[in-house]
């Protein structure tokens, strides 16, 4: 695939750590990949051709909703929102968690199943809390699994 016709990596922004930013701007300039930041609120990004962003208005899912109506067939999109995930793969793209897993249509289904079931037993207070913070080895877990999401 040349340069100009690279598909774009496509980032729910609003919720994705820092360092998961700043890997993502590195690996768009190496791989020369466009890469579009989707987000409720003005984003301070550095210059660069290969990175943009979207704002879009304020409200629950509406960062989500612009992403699946944009992305295509055969993109990335990096959200830990499995239900955009979902969405995603329904259409032929792919998603990467900012921790490193990558959705696929192979894994999609038990990843929505298990997200609804936690989503139960919080609602009913069976369990409380969410994820543990994102670690450094979180951050080596998506740089990874980037780069080989980026070499296919």
């Amino acid at each position: 695939m040349s340069e100009d016709s690279a598909p774009p990596i496509w980032v729910d922004a609003d919720a994705c750590p820092k360092p998961v930013k700043e890997i993502l701007y590195r690996a768009c300039q190496r791989h020369r990949r466009p890469l579009i930041l989707v987000a409720n609120m003005p984003l301070n990004t550095p210059q660069s051709p290969w990175i943009s962003t979207l704002q879009v208005e304020a409200g629950v899912d509406v960062a989500d909703n612009a992403i699946a109506e944009r992305v295509q067939a055969g993109e990335l999109v990096i959200s830990a929102d499995i239900p955009l995930a979902a969405d995603v793969v329904a259409k032929g793209a792919l998603c990467l968690n900012p921790r490193g897993t990558l959705y696929t249509r192979d894994n999609i289904h038990h990843f929505l199943s298990m997200r609804n079931l936690f989503d139960e037993l919080r609602s009913s207070e069976e369990i409380r809390g969410g994820p543990k913070p994102f670690s450094h080895k979180d951050r080596m877990a998506f740089a990874n699994q980037l780069e080989k999401v980026l070499r296919r």
